[in-house]
């Protein structure tokens, strides 16, 4: 099968998935920005999306895409290393035209993977796989808000979180507009617009992410009790 066997087919793989996963990191922004204005409306959301089957199809729909997007990234590398040969060693200088983040995809990558296996398990491993398995934590499951305000007391997590989102915002910014172009959505002049879009779209997702864990890390966030 040409998407599984072909360099354009794994390249192509690459972009749906990865727009699909930069589609929910955009849903999952929108549910943390409610938490810097409502306690209780965030641990409403959190318990809609709790252990239901609809959130754990969801989350197993939305960790194949993961993976694949993983798995297909070190194929592709591993590829292209392949391909190079002994000439990846023979250039010293980055060249002019080619983007420092699209240099250094690979180690990009393992940073948001570290990034992501830390956040799994302050959050999914304690609300929604707690759930499943009826595990005991210092919190309920459901009290998102409260695991958001404890995790971010911790200021070793703070650093980690705004080092993961730096990382993010490398990988997404040169990611969108090659998603793009890999699926023929570029053209000579949508080229450059997609990149513009593309840095746009991530910088402000970023930055609602950053906001969100500086707030809770500053104490600036609402508290439970009085949310409204």
């Amino acid at each position: 099968m040409w998407l599984i066997n072909s360099s354009i087919g794994r390249k192509v793989v690459m972009s749906v998935t990865g727009m699909a996963l930069i589609l929910f990191m955009t849903f999952h922004c929108c549910m943390n920005i409610v938490a810097l204005f409502s306690g209780e409306a965030y641990n409403m959301v959190c318990k809609l999306l709790g252990a239901n089957w609809y959130a754990v199809v969801a989350t197993a729909g939305l960790g194949a895409l993961a993976v694949c997007h993983i798995v297909y990234a070190f194929l592709l590398t591993a590829q292209n290393r392949r391909a190079r040969g002994a000439e990846r060693y023979a250039v010293t200088e980055r060249p002019d035209k080619v983007e420092w983040a699209s240099q250094n995809m690979l180690v990009l990558g393992i940073i948001v993977l570290l990034g992501l296996a830390l956040h799994l398990f302050n959050f999914w491993y304690n609300m929604m796989f707690a759930e499943l398995v009826g595990m005991h934590t210092a919190l309920e499951p459901t009290d998102g808000f409260g695991l958001i305000v404890e995790t971010f007391k911790n200021k070793l997590y703070v650093v980690l979180y705004i080092i993961w989102i730096v990382a993010l915002w490398f990988h997404l910014s040169h990611g969108f507009w090659s998603a793009m172009q890999t699926i023929g959505i570029n053209g000579k002049v949508w080229f450059e617009r997609w990149k513009i879009i593309g840095i746009v779209y991530v910088t402000l997702l970023m930055l609602a992410f950053l906001v969100v864990v500086l707030a809770f890390a500053f104490g600036r966030a609402p508290s439970l009790c009085c949310a409204a």
